[in-house]
């Protein structure tokens, strides 16, 4: 055949939305894409090991936040979803989206490993004119020195022609109510001019707007670039809170003051460190590919280390906070407020709230927490449950610390029970009497 007569089907199959679609990965990247596919009229196969969430999305069930269960439901019962654990479905796909995690190791170096089992169970399904996608953030050259190679060695081997490869950057942003997975502006690249056609005619059936580039390296670079971006600012103003910190200055204050300026200025605000599924890991994956040439990107390293030191920063500013009340770290109790990564979600991946927990623990601090999104948190080897946020809870603790700013709280109550509030979110700006119990990060 050849590869018009290939093309053609598949080009046909998704301007009519006829096409089935094979999602591999149903976290906070892949669910969200499921229902968006599903729901411009593509038939969906989720895919993923973990069985529990295979069932909870047949019975059409969130997990995800940002997935309403109305809406998953809807394309479950109307029979353009359904998910499975087993691989061999993706024989029966038009197109394959990889959406596997891509942690860190032990050692700070790219995990791909999820990559790999992945493309191995592609490798074993593929089938003649499959788009394959991946969309799982990784270093530049993945697609093409780790995906590609693996397919071609399959007996449907020739990309462009055979099956079609490219490399398109998830873009989520978990508890985000102004962009979603339909309006965030897609990148994408392809293997060949053929991958690139089909991977684009793909995506604009379901996103408003795609922009494509010349290569899977391009569209790779750009989404780690991104996040690099967002690690560097923030570990330029997490550095200045700590020097005004030593000034006396309020950084909150300097931020607002400068974010005035209509040119020239983009605003980010410190915190208590860098959490969540992209800022502590992506751009790692970078500097560790770069050594690959023999270059060292000091810039971001040294960004990592600032944005590190922040969870220990905040656990002096608690053991100053106790010193002003003549108190000791050790047997302390000190209340958390707030564990996810970012305000309003359940997720607490890298979350700067674990590692402050740590920290306190290991000084013999006594802690608890309340996150209403988060009913147990695994922190060591232990776990911890969510308390009440009671007056009476806020005014037993020693210390109520303040590390997600989720909006359901009611700061004026936070601060009028506590004896000390630190607040590394600069939540309690709002918080309107007697402010002298609040020390900012």
């Amino acid at each position: 055949m050849t590869t018009r007569e290939i093309a053609a089907p598949l080009t046909d199959k998704l301007l009519t939305r006829q096409a089935t679609v094979a999602i591999i990965g149903l976290g906070y990247v892949g669910l969200p894409l499921c229902v968006a596919v599903a729901k411009v009229g593509f038939r969906v196969i989720g895919l993923d090991l973990n069985a529990d969430r295979v069932a909870q999305i047949n019975r059409g069930e969130s997990y995800i936040e940002d997935v309403p269960a109305e809406l998953l439901g809807q394309s479950v019962q109307g029979g353009k979803l359904r998910a499975s654990t087993d691989f061999s479905d993706l024989k029966m796909a038009d197109v394959i989206i990889i959406c596997v995690p891509t942690p860190l190791t032990s050692t700070q170096e790219p995990d791909i490993s999820y990559i790999r089992s992945a493309s191995q169970a592609v490798c074993d399904n593929l089938q003649e004119g499959q788009l394959i996608i991946l969309e799982s953030t990784t270093y530049p050259g993945t697609t093409e020195e780790v995906l590609l190679p693996a397919l071609s060695g399959t007996r449907n081997g020739t990309v462009g022609e055979d099956f079609f490869l490219a490399f398109s950057p998830e873009r989520v942003d978990p508890g985000n109510h102004t962009f979603n997975t339909t309006n965030t502006t897609k990148v994408v690249g392809g293997v060949t001019p053929n991958c690139l056609a089909a991977a684009v005619t793909f995506y604009s059936q379901i996103i408003a707007k795609v922009v494509p580039v010349s290569s899977p390296r391009v569209a790779e670079l750009t989404k780690v670039f991104e996040n690099t971006f967002r690690a560097v600012n923030i570990a330029l103003v997490n550095e200045l809170a700590m020097l005004c910190d030593k000034m006396g200055i309020n950084v909150w204050e300097v931020i607002e003051a400068a974010g005035t300026k209509p040119f020239g200025m983009m605003t980010f605000f410190p915190g208590p460190g860098v959490g969540g599924h992209c800022i502590p890991i992506d751009p790692y994956y970078l500097t560790w590919k770069a050594r690959e040439f023999d270059f060292h990107t000091r810039f971001i390293e040294l960004c990592r280390e600032i944005n590190m030191a922040m969870p220990r920063f905040v656990r002096d500013k608690v053991i100053r906070a106790l010193n002003q009340q003549r108190k000791s770290l050790n047997g302390a109790n000190i209340l958390v407020v707030g564990v996810a990564y970012k305000k309003d979600i359940s997720d607490w991946r890298e979350s700067p709230a674990v590692k402050i927990i740590h920290e306190l623990q290991a000084d013999g601090a006594e802690i608890s927490y309340n996150d209403p999104h988060i009913a147990m948190l695994p922190v060591g080897k232990g776990l911890l449950s969510s308390v009440e946020l009671t007056p009476a809870a806020l005014a037993a603790a020693d210390v109520v610390l303040i590390t997600t700013d989720h909006t359901s709280y009611d700061y004026d109550e936070i601060v009028r029970h506590a004896s000390v509030v630190v607040d590394t979110r600069n939540a309690t700006r709002n918080v309107t009497g007697n402010r002298d119990n609040i020390i900012l990060l």
